[in-house]
């Protein structure tokens, strides 16, 4: 078998880059570690399309907001307007007016006229600071902290769920944020605020600080998928400018993630948090500093153990794959982490270890792959013979990788062994007919790497099977020989049905117990049984979990697909800290 060029040879170039990238121009999301940017966390979750939408009561909260108690604005002059030497007090006097706090609660129609003038000031200041230049001077930056500080740093609301039960990220629709038509738009203000070609981070650290960007990291458990994309942006940004913060920021999202693992398991904005570390990820420089080693074990990996994983997995295996393209040494203590917290009893979540395994193999080196192989496979041949038939269908479209399967051909004589009796076995006894192609398949692919050690392995298998069949037999003659000494009691008339359910063997044939066939597996016979696998386009259809169809509520639906990120994808911050 020609051993094929290392997958990984086309896209470590692209990412393993230390100079800073910018933002791809297409659209399509990224859907595999093999593209330069971490894939973005998706504003709605995917639904069955098979059953009609169905209405329900629209759930929509707001945050504690501290209500202005005098909300009567005055309509200021347009910014445009104004004389030169008037202009920077006028923008200070519209930032002010835009503190001011409405209530969109308790009484949404209520100072109607004043929340107008507050959000057409609003969208003033976006078009100025967009549009102008040198408007950023040294008085604008604590007026413009204070007010995006004052607008969103809130209490957030509770989780709430029609229902009374837990939210559930994966299957309930987000609660929107009532206040969201002021809030977009001072989001909006500062975006623009940090990417003005104006701005100069030396004066913003003042105001810019730890606090700061601790108060902005609680925003991101936000219900609203609308105002975590916003956040998402902006801490990148942070990020990107602010050298200094950069250590304390990397150091609470582990924070966060450390509660979130081992407290409360609930967090909205695992997944956008994510995103941002796989763009700063591709930044690191090398050699990984020993901080950035254990971020992987310690927190990366533990990530894998909670029951929402769904929810931010495709973010977690980017990053994953990152390290391991930077660093392959950690490549053993990450599958070894993997193996440790292989889900038992939940089918969807370990379709998704595989899908992730799959990925790290893509990028493993070979004297890697001999390191963790043993571990490695014995859990592969468990996966197969998994009686969910995803499980085992994802395990065996790993005999489809042609570098997975190169790395096999090297390592043959001690993968095989390993393999084979859960691929025999299962063969004839699966209940899926397309299981049953898909061993036929990778058996084939054995035979072919080493006719020889194949054979080996099949006698092998057989005189275990063998044994197996003798070991059966000497417990039924035991229990034969029990059953012959009870039956000379003279009581044993009285305890006779006993003895029929005593001998677990009764009434079974060993051939009955273990099915021993003397067959010789020949490659045409493998070849024919394996061409009768389903085509190669239903192979290709993702595994997807099925989820409930509860109902809908279009309008936030609606509300989401107006939402415009952004950013389509989060550049590389380059690391020097």
């Amino acid at each position: 078998m020609p051993k094929p060029q290392k997958k990984v040879s086309k896209n470590v170039t692209s990412r393993g880059k230390e100079n800073e990238s910018t933002p791809a121009e297409e659209k399509k999301a990224p859907t595999s570690p093999k593209d330069p940017h971490p894939p973005p966390t998706q504003l709605t979750k995917p639904h069955g399309t098979s059953s009609p939408h169905v209405t329900t009561k629209r759930r929509q909260n707001s945050s504690k907001f501290n209500i202005s108690k005098n909300r009567e604005l005055e309509k200021l002059p347009l910014l445009k307007d104004a004389p030169a030497n008037e202009r920077e007090d006028l923008f200070i006097q519209k930032l002010r007016q835009c503190c001011v706090m409405f209530d969109f609660v308790s009484d949404p129609l209520s100072d109607l006229k004043w929340k107008e003038v507050k959000r057409a000031a609003l969208n003033e200041l976006i078009e100025h600071i967009s549009n102008s230049r040198g408007v950023l001077t040294e008085p604008i930056y604590p007026e413009s902290v204070n007010m995006f500080s004052m607008n969103l740093f809130r209490t957030l609301p509770p989780a709430s769920n029609p229902t009374g039960a837990e939210y559930d990220p994966e299957e309930d629709e987000p609660t929107l944020e009532a206040a969201w038509p002021h809030l977009q738009l001072v989001y909006e203000f500062f975006l623009r605020f940090l990417e003005s070609p104006d701005f100069q981070p030396n004066i913003a650290k003042r105001y810019i600080d730890q606090k700061f960007v601790l108060q902005l990291l609680d925003l991101f458990d936000s219900e609203d998928p609308r105002e975590r994309d916003f956040l998402k942006t902006i801490l990148h940004r942070i990020y990107g400018k602010f050298l200094g913060l950069r250590a304390y920021i990397r150091k609470q999202i582990n924070n966060t993630f450390y509660r979130f693992v081992f407290e409360t398991e609930h967090h909205n904005g695992i997944a956008e948090l994510l995103e941002i570390l796989g763009s700063i990820i591709n930044g690191f420089a090398l050699p990984l500093k020993e901080e950035h080693k254990m971020f992987l074990l310690k927190v990366l990996l533990p990530l894998h153990k909670v029951k929402s994983l769904s929810v931010y997995h495709p973010q977690l295996a980017y990053c994953v794959v990152q390290f391991l393209e930077k660093e392959p040494a950690l490549t053993e203590p990450v599958i070894m982490g993997l193996l440790k917290f292989w889900p038992k009893t939940h089918s969807p979540k370990e379709v998704m270890f595989l899908n992730e395994l799959e990925e790290i193999l893509d990028v493993i080196e070979p004297a890697e792959f001999q390191k963790v192989m043993v571990p490695l496979f014995k859990q592969l041949a468990k996966c197969v013979s998994s009686p969910h038939f995803q499980v085992a269908e994802r395990a065996l479209y790993y005999w489809n990788n042609e570098y997975i399967m190169s790395l096999v051909s090297d390592n043959a004589k001690a993968v095989l062994p390993i393999m084979f009796p859960a691929l025999y076995k299962n063969s004839k006894s699966h209940w899926n007919k397309t299981i049953h192609g898909l061993i036929y398949n990778a058996l084939k692919l054995f035979m072919e790497m080493n006719q020889k050690l194949f054979d080996e392995c099949s006698q092998k298998y057989k005189g275990e099977r063998m044994r197996t069949l003798d070991r059966i037999r000497e417990r039924e003659g035991v229990w034969d020989r029990v059953e012959q000494v009870a039956r000379k009691n003279p009581k044993c008339t009285a305890v006779d049905p006993l003895l029929e359910v005593g001998n677990p063997y009764h009434g079974s044939s060993p051939a009955e117990l273990v099915t021993l066939d003397g067959e010789q597996v020949s490659l045409p016979e493998l070849d024919g049984k394996a061409h009768e696998v389903t085509p190669a386009g239903e192979r290709k259809k993702p595994l997807l979990r099925r989820k409930s169809e509860l109902p809908h509520d279009m309008s936030t639906l609606t509300a989401i697909e107006r939402h415009k990120r952004a950013d389509e994808f989060l550049a590389t911050s380059k690391e020097n800290s």
